[in-house]
């Protein structure tokens, strides 16, 4: 029989099912280059929760529990109800839900570790509450003997360790929610694919306290394609400018202590990043007994850069920036509706004006100001920084960058928490002065980065408002939002916060 004539379109099904192949191991490639221990969503540095802040908040939340539970108990139960009987009879009431927060935290009932099975978290609470009742039955015995109280204290523990039981049934799956949405466990990326990192990479995976995202390495021509599961996603200079940086916690040197000339190279390389950078201690170096050591997944980490601000001072600069940020919002309504009204009117174009900052970590932040240059003329990119007498800028325009009245509606920002009221000033990603763009002329220029952007900062109080359209402009605005950032505390905002009205109103010849 003679063959049978082959068609371009027979031709072209090897070639497709070959191009499809391809595409979907591409795909697979695509889909492990996520690593294990990735989650679900990544979530900025900025928005995670910090573990010392949720414990304390349950704790504060079970003792309200506890106590409205004892109140409640000796209310009905003691003769004549809780405000009339003597307080011999009341203190055992209300002193057992303190021994048995005391206890709770003893036992490690606030830890949450990342793998923990949940009757093992309940035996932790049932163990704490036992011991807690056994110390006050053996008080009330030694004091007064057998008594019917006994009996009443009883159904106390019994329905106070009901409602705990409860809790941290809500607990437990509040912070599994939030490990899996990334709220919650911190993220770092490790710098060096050795057997250091294999050993880190192990005992995260373990514990679940930590998610390494990838893995970067000066030698990347010779490093593995992923270790354990963990991608390595290239050298230190891809590190720097990698997008997945705003989600990183922690830079992580995992390379033998004991190659110094190596560490050091790296640590100074590193520097210019706004996240912590630390050093893994392997057991085998010699550790410096001056070192700052830190704990991840149970293994020591010498501390080499960055700053970790005190949950105290970031909820304190959090209520500070919620409470002055929604007051002066109130105050500032009918002079932004007035201001709205007023851009609206002289030139066409939206009211508001949107542009890309750097914020936090080197996160990239959208930052809401009132249009102050003709619509067809903005620059959303600040590739051409704003001078005096700029033709841009619109009658209505300049009034309101000289006042910084066009700032207002960065309000939002504050309350939305992806700014500040105080804190270094946002600026463009890829802002140039002159030809050169403004992050390569200062060494530590994302240090800056350490803090969230605020609307004033210690820089606008100091002279440094305009453009930074110098070399020299830009390292003195850098110095001084370093200095803030290192001395950064309530009172320091409150008084930046005060000089800042008499600067709006004192600098006329400034370029906004």
């Amino acid at each position: 029989m003679p063959a049978a004539a082959v068609t371009p379109k027979d031709e072209a099904k090897p070639i497709a099912a070959r191009a499809l192949a391809e595409s979907a191991v591409t795909a697979i490639r695509q889909v492990d280059r996520r690593g294990p221990m990735r989650p679900e969503h990544l979530v900025p540095t900025r928005k995670r929760m910090r573990g010392e802040l949720i414990s304390y908040t349950f704790r504060a939340l079970d003792a309200l529990a506890l106590f409205a539970a004892a109140i409640a108990v000796c209310n009905l139960t003691a003769p004549g109800g809780l405000w009339a009987s003597p307080l011999a009879l009341v203190v055992p009431y209300l002193a057992a839900p303190m021994l048995a927060l005391a206890s709770l935290n003893a036992f490690g009932a606030y830890a949450f570790r990342g793998r923990e099975r949940i009757l093992s978290h309940l035996s932790q609470v049932a163990m704490a509450f036992l011991g807690a009742a056994a110390i006050v039955g053996l008080c009330l015995i030694l004091a007064h003997g057998p008594r019917p109280l006994a009996t009443e204290l009883e159904r106390e523990w019994m329905i106070c360790l009901a409602v705990m039981v409860c809790l941290h049934l809500l607990w437990l799956a509040l912070v599994r929610r939030w490990r899996r949405l990334g709220y919650l466990t911190p993220n770092i990326v490790i710098v060096g694919a050795n057997e250091n990192a294999r050993v880190l990479i192990r005992r995260a995976m373990e514990t679940g306290e930590i998610a390494v995202l990838g893995i970067f390495d000066d030698r990347h021509r010779r490093a593995p394609d992923a270790i354990e599961g963990v991608p390595v996603l290239g050298d230190t200079d891809d590190l720097v400018s990698h997008r997945i940086m705003p989600f990183v916690d922690r830079v992580v040197i995992t390379v033998t202590s004991t190659a110094k000339t190596r560490v050091r190279t790296l640590v100074d390389r590193l520097r210019i990043l706004p996240n912590d950078i630390t050093l893994f201690v392997d057991l085998g170096g010699n550790d410096s007994a001056a070192a700052t050591l830190d704990r991840i997944a149970d293994l020591p980490l010498a501390r080499m850069s960055g700053r970790r601000p005190g949950n105290r001072r970031m909820v304190a600069k959090r209520l500070q920036d919620l409470v002055f940020g929604a007051l002066a919002l109130m105050l500032a309504t009918p002079l932004m509706l007035l201001v709205a009204l007023a851009v609206k009117l002289e030139s066409p174009g939206p009211i508001f004006f949107r542009q890309r900052r750097q914020g936090f970590n080197n996160e990239t932040i959208v930052v809401w100001k009132f249009r102050s240059m003709r619509h067809d003329q903005r620059d959303e990119r600040a590739i051409k920084q704003v001078r005096y007498d700029d033709p841009r800028i619109t009658r209505v325009g300049r009034i309101i960058r000289r006042t910084s009245l066009d700032e207002l509606p960065q309000l939002f920002n504050v309350l939305a928490g992806s700014m500040s009221l105080v804190g270094p000033r946002p600026h463009a990603p890829g802002m140039k002065t002159g030809d050169i763009e403004s992050a390569l002329l200062v060494a530590d220029y994302a240090h800056r980065h350490r803090i969230k952007p605020g609307m004033t900062g210690w820089a606008a109080i100091h002279g440094s408002r305009g453009p930074v359209d110098t070399p020299e402009l830009v390292r003195r605005r850098v110095e001084l939002d370093i200095a803030y950032i290192e001395r950064q505390s309530f009172w320091l905002d409150l008084y930046t916060l005060i000089m800042t009205l008499p600067c709006l109103f004192g600098d006329g010849r400034v370029a906004r």
